[in-house]
């Protein structure tokens, strides 16, 4: 009869341990698994779904309850096993030595203990971390019982929860997702093979144009073409055949004194009716902006302003033209350059050896700085204004450089190679191999 009672004392113990098991799977599954895949499978009518959804809604009514559940299975493990096991234990022991029963107490919980943590805690957690979304819609349906019976304890101890954290003055804070955290989702995403490499360089690339100002992605002024009313008309055609761009600001004399901005379709329109054409009658007003405005603003304005046309004039706070923007600008900001027949070559960094460019003096320094893995403000940046790596250069130098003159910048050697009167045009850029370096120099400490 004895025997029977401890084998069932038993079968209730591993069945505690088991429970305890479930209640740690069901913890670790709902906590990690992402709220999107359970949603979309929610979204589908399954019911285990909506019940997952509805923990992590109520996190904290879950994570009582399931602290209440494994308490209590470990408190009633913890005494049926002492009960069961040490008398027995301890009446085999007293044959061979003194206090048996203290001992046989401490080794069964000892190895009570043992199987609780590894059946009950290690090998369940790691189930669940497997996969989470899988066990959290598996053990939906036990959670939600366990939640029903351990409600009134539940709320006992949330109400009790709350009034402590009031007393330490405690508050909870709404969880938002970062940038950070979108951007360390995205790296997991490409690990996993989720996610392209070009869908990174777009979703980053959002980011960033969030951030930059317009001045970053403008064509300066430096290299806009424009229409001068004052100009004859021969000289303006000229201009517009041998430009190969589609659109352009019109001004009389000064390009300060704009009064819109002209495209090209509407020209041609106007010549095969008319044997001759006013420009002047072709503009349309242009969308001025400062130079301020965020590059996200100005979208938001090409969308809204149907009336324009797509480009904007940039003014600096004086009223000047310091450049024009237009929308395929911005969406070569998102996607990265596009190719276009009206557009001159865009600048770029040509990659001659390991080790050795050969950049245009336009070529932007945020590019510059997702070519060389820089993800930090570079010396000056935010301070000075450059865009350009051009501008780095002038703002490390302090002056107008010279053809042939290098400048030493952190891992960098610049060499002007061309300029074009007091623009730097193309730059010879050489990056130390820091590897190569240190090897070096430790060779040099050993001899």
């Amino acid at each position: 009869m004895d025997s029977i009672i401890i084998l069932i004392e038993i079968a209730i113990i591993i069945i505690l341990i088991i429970l305890n098991g479930v209640l740690s799977l069901a913890e670790i599954a709902v906590v990690s698994a992402r709220r999107i895949k359970i949603q979309k499978i929610a979204e589908t009518g399954n019911k285990n779904a909506i019940k997952v959804l509805d923990f992590m809604d109520h996190a904290n009514e879950f994570l009582s309850t399931v602290q209440v559940g494994i308490t209590f299975v470990a408190i009633i493990t913890g005494a049926l096993g002492g009960t069961t096991f040490s008398e027995p234990l301890g009446i085999f022991l007293s044959q061979y030595i003194p206090y048996s029963y203290q001992i046989s107490f401490i080794i069964v919980i000892l190895i009570t203990t043992y199987f609780t943590i590894l059946i009950g805690e290690i090998v369940p957690k790691r189930m669940a971390l497997n996969d989470p979304e899988d066990y959290s819609l598996k053990t939906a349906k036990f959670m939600q019982i366990t939640s029903i019976i351990c409600k009134p304890i539940v709320r006992l101890l949330d109400g009790s929860t709350n009034f402590a954290l009031k007393l330490v003055g405690s508050e909870a804070k709404e969880d938002l997702v970062t940038e950070e955290e979108v951007k360390l989702l995205i790296e997991e995403g490409i690990e996993d093979g989720t996610i392209e490499k070009e869908e990174e360089d777009i979703i980053k690339r959002v980011f960033r144009l969030d951030d930059q100002k317009v001045d970053m992605i403008m064509t300066p002024r430096s290299e806009m073409i424009w229409i001068d009313l004052e100009d004859s008309i021969e000289e303006n055609k000229k201009k517009i055949i041998n430009s190969k761009r589609s659109i352009f600001p019109v001004a009389e004399e000064e390009l300060d004194d704009f009064i819109g901005v002209v495209q090209a379709k509407d020209i041609l329109s106007k010549l095969f009716e008319e044997d001759t054409i006013d420009i002047k009658n072709t503009v349309k007003s242009p969308l001025v902006v400062p130079e301020s405005m965020l590059s996200m603003d100005l979208l938001k304005e090409f969308k809204q302003n149907q009336s324009y046309v797509h480009m904007a004039l940039v003014v600096d706070e004086f009223g000047s033209v310091v450049g024009l923007i237009t929308l395929n600008d911005l969406l070569e900001g998102i996607v990265g350059d596009i190719p276009g027949i009206d557009e001159e070559d865009d600048p770029k960094a040509i990659q001659r050896s390991d080790n050795i460019w050969t950049i245009d003096g336009r070529f932007s320094i945020e590019d510059f700085k997702d070519l060389f893995n820089i993800e930090k403000d570079l010396p000056g940046e935010v301070e000075d204004g450059y865009t350009t790596i051009a501008g780095l250069i002038l703002s490390h130098a302090g002056r107008i450089p010279e053809e042939g003159e290098k400048f030493e910048f952190k891992k960098f050697t610049f060499e002007i190679i061309d300029m074009d009167g007091n623009h730097i045009d193309k730059i010879f850029v050489k990056v130390k191999d820091e590897k190569k370096e240190n090897k070096f120099a430790q060779d040099k400490r050993d001899e």
